[in-house]
């Protein structure tokens, strides 16, 4: 193994942000008293809107205290009873179903009492002076406010918080129900509602309020949308989180340098834009948000006018590791067509993906299709009866099963049968709605809780396309590369993904720089082979920007031209990035 030189804190430096980030609860209050004598208005109203976990009774707490507010209004005082929100978004939560729901049409206004949020308006606009405050997620229904804060809240810390009994659903106080299901309700529900709230709010941002740790943060929003306009215009990485798995391997703790006591890392999500953060430097100060709002606030130059049409303000793209060195196979598994998806969980695209092995061991392989002659009845039967506990399923007799190499490159196209094993280091590169996988036989183990997984037949028995044999699989999704043009030092290889999909792959092996173009579309590429490359602008438009080994790094739509050159320092004679963008 390489010394690790994977960053796994990527920073946005912010230019003309000196002074416009405090920390702490104190120095907060302090800024904000200043903003309110600032108005040099009799009455100030004060509305901190905030994303569902945010810990709205501390942030109530800490300000009401240090601001002595003559009115202090609590937004979730209007929430409808939680029987009715119960009512409400039982159609979304699929029954039973411990992982799949369909995604939510739900406002943010029908989770309140139409009267209650009456009553806490004229509560907020009775006093004639002073300072009103308002605080919650749909504290704007209640007033528009004077000056506008935003308490903003990364995805993974909301997961890290459902998992720590810290964090309760939208309109519920749910500490303590399992940490899954408050994660399926929010997926489906919670998250999708307070992003349509939120995304016109980005542009009335007075103060962004950072809630992902214990020491808050408070940065001007007019910072904040410079930064998000800054980070269109020039290579970035999103901040990587990492997550054991039952089946997880050791090849991340040491390549990617991640600490913690874990026994295993086996995902780790590097460009997973719905639920990983940026971290913006305002003049020294990191302000950590999550990578979603650069998504609302500046689609058409990050994602290409193309693309926007195509998905709205959606980041289609997603990389990510799965890591089995040292651990075991991935789950026996299937994805939806899209009209399936569709149809039964209310997505737009399916989730179409490959596997690029950025590393293998000895005996490394792949399942990937079905063997040739396979009879749908009895593979069925055999999955059903390993599932009622039953004799476990011999996954080798039904499905082909691929030894793998380092730079090989799968490719899985929604319905085909799939799956890693062991040993391996796999680049995931994918359409984002990750987690409609459907799992069809998990080899009897139990989940990190200690229970079984959930297995997913009734489902992946209605997308398998039986057809996709082993004729098919060895000529359509294995290593597919065709060399399409050379330049002094590099040559590009078109490596997928399948004609059934929309992302296109292309591979670069280089020893001198390389030009690229986004063509008018986000890329996004991985440094698969080398020590440390650098991005830089052909006209001197960005800094240079340094990325090392098995980082993923975007191109925004916006950049245009670049160039992937190696550095003096790398360590390689040839460096290899594959690059993704959507076909158009």
């Amino acid at each position: 193994m390489r010394e690790s030189n994977y960053d796994k804190s990527p920073v946005i430096a912010v230019t003309d942000s000196y002074g416009v980030c405090v920390t702490g609860w104190e120095r907060i209050a302090e800024r904000l008293r200043r903003a309110v004598a600032e108005r040099g208005a009799a009455k100030t109203v004060l509305v901190v809107e905030c994303y569902c976990g945010a810990a709205e009774d501390q942030i109530t707490a800490e300000l009401a205290r240090r601001l002595s507010p003559v009115v202090t209004v609590r937004a979730k005082d209007a929430l409808l009873p939680p029987e009715r929100i119960e009512g409400l978004i039982a159609p979304f939560l699929g029954g039973d179903d411990p992982v799949f729901g369909f995604m939510s049409d739900l406002t943010l206004p029908q989770f309140f009492d139409a009267q209650k949020i009456e009553q806490l308006r004229q509560r907020a606009h009775s006093p004639t002076q002073g300072l009103v405050l308002v605080v919650g997620v749909g504290a704007t229904l209640i007033a528009p406010g004077n000056l506008l804060v935003y308490a903003d809240l990364a995805r993974w810390e909301a997961q890290n918080r459902f998992r720590r009994g810290h964090a309760s659903n939208l309109g519920f106080e749910n500490l303590k129900a399992p940490p899954n299901l408050q994660y399926k309700q929010a997926f489906f529900v919670d998250w999708r509602v307070c992003d349509r709230w939120k995304q016109p709010l980005i542009s009335r941002w007075d103060f962004l309020l950072d809630t992902n740790s214990t020491e808050p943060k408070l940065a001007d929003g007019e910072a904040v949308r410079r930064g998000l306009r800054q980070a269109v215009t020039r290579p970035f990485r999103v901040v990587p989180f990492f997550d054991p798995a039952p089946w997880g391997g050791q090849w991340m703790k040491e390549v990617c340098a991640v600490d913690g006591e874990a026994p295993n890392y086996g995902w780790c999500f590097d460009c997973v834009p719905e639920e990983n953060s940026l971290l913006l430097d305002l003049a020294g100060v990191r302000v950590e948000i999550p990578a979603l709002d650069l998504v609302f606030n500046q689609t058409r130059a990050l994602l290409g006018e193309a693309v926007e049409r195509r998905f709205g303000a959606e980041f289609p793209i997603r990389f990510d590791f799965l890591d089995t060195m040292g651990g075991g196979n991935l789950s026996f598994q299937v994805h939806p067509s899209t009209e399936y998806i569709r149809r039964t969980f209310g997505m737009a695209y399916t989730q179409d993906e490959s596997y690029y092995l950025l590393d293998a061991a000895l005996g490394a392989n792949v399942y990937l299709g079905l063997k040739t002659g396979v009879q749908p009845a009895a593979m069925l039967g055999e999955l059903e009866a390993a599932e009622t506990g039953g004799k476990p399923f011999n996954a080798d007799r039904y499905a082909n099963c691929w030894p793998a190499q380092k730079h090989d490159h799968f490719l899985i196209p929604a319905g085909t049968v799939h799956c890693s094993g062991a040993n391996s280091m796999v680049l995931e590169i994918s359409a984002t709605p990750y987690i409609f996988t459907f799992k069809l036989w998990d080899w009897g183990r139990l989940g990190l809780d200690g229970k079984p997984r959930p297995i997913h037949l009734n489902h992946g028995r209605k997308v398998i396309c039986w057809e996709r044999d082993t004729e098919w699989a060895r000529r359509e999704l294995i290593n597919q590369i065709h060399n399409l043009r050379s330049g002094n030092g590099w040559r590009e290889e078109r490596t997928g993904l399948h004609q059934l999909e929309f992302i296109e792959t292309r591979r670069h092996w280089f020893t001198k720089p390389v030009p690229h173009d986004t063509a008018s579309g986000v890329n996004v590429l991985n440094l698969v082979q080398g020590h440390e490359a650098v991005v830089e602008s052909p006209d001197g438009a960005f800094d240079p920007f340094p990325v090392h080994y098995a980082e993923t790094f975007i191109i925004p739509a916006a950049v245009g031209g670049y160039i992937i050159r190696p550095t003096n320092s790398a360590t390689q004679t040839e460096l290899a990035t594959v690059k993704a963008y959507v076909r158009t």
